[in-house]
């Protein structure tokens, strides 16, 4: 299996990121933070990942099954690989932000209908865009223009302050924090940077990060292979898998989040 093949990806893959590119600017991703982190709504751990079944992210040119099966067959590849059980959730929960559909809109790109919002890769937001991203000729499309490399940055800034184009890594992170989720750094850290694919793939982004992000930069690398490469266009057996997960997520996260 070819994975991220955009050239031959459909239509709607195409179209989702040049709407990102169009709409994803500085003042949006204020925006997004501010409209989005008040978080109020308690949905059961069961319910979080009931959602994700219903979701089928337009982004992804690999798989066109429901996510809850992409972040099963994530956890399942790292947990054969022996890895330890707060990896494992890490794998099963990093693209759980994408239920922030049930608080979403057409407008904010936070939708079923209008995704632009929640998933694709990701960049940074605030100064000239990379070359070396998803659809590169779509870059002209965003209204913002920075002169210099840095734009509104300062050299060795660090990526915690940066704004990132908006989505469910943010969004995620965010919920988790706020949840004092049992998780160490590195998954949270893992968990809010692991579409930023310019830089964790690419090397984009150098003269902003400081030693924070290179001290967790192979874990992110670490992750990446386990997020692309378990991809399958196969079902995997839910309830049974579940069974499993259920009790470690509630572990480290808890019975249910607040979103």
């Amino acid at each position: 299996m070819n994975f991220r093949d955009y050239l031959s990806a459909q239509d709607a893959v195409k179209n989702h990121y040049k709407k990102q590119r169009q709409n994803q600017t500085l003042q949006y991703v204020r925006h997004m933070h501010q409209k989005y982190h008040n978080f109020h709504k308690h949905i059961s751990i069961e319910k979080c990942f009931q959602l994700l079944d219903d979701f089928i992210d337009v982004s992804d040119p690999d798989i066109t099954l429901p996510n809850l099966h992409h972040l099963l067959q994530t956890a399942e590849a790292i947990r054969k690989d022996g890895h330890p059980e707060w990896l494992q959730v890490t794998g099963l929960i990093h693209d759980l932000g994408k239920l922030i559909y049930i608080k979403g809109s057409n407008k904010d790109g936070t939708s079923i209908q209008e995704q632009w919002g929640i998933v694709g890769d990701t960049y940074v937001v605030g100064c000239p865009l990379p070359k070396n991203i998803v659809y590169p000729e779509f870059n002209e499309l965003n209204p913002d223009h920075y002169y210099t490399e840095l734009g509104i940055y300062e050299k060795n800034c660090g990526l915690d302050a940066c704004y990132i184009a908006y989505g469910h890594d943010e969004f995620m992170y965010q919920v988790l924090k706020y949840n004092q989720a049992k998780l160490p750094e590195e998954a949270l850290y893992i968990v809010r940077y692991h579409s930023l694919y310019p830089w964790h793939k690419y090397g984009e982004y150098q003269d902003l990060m400081n030693e924070k992000d290179k001290k967790f930069l192979p874990w992110v690398k670490l992750f990446n292979k386990y997020d692309l490469y378990s991809k399958e266009n196969s079902y995997v057996n839910v309830e049974d898998l579940m069974d499993y997960y259920i009790p470690l997520v509630k572990k480290y996260i808890g019975t249910y989040l607040i979103i």
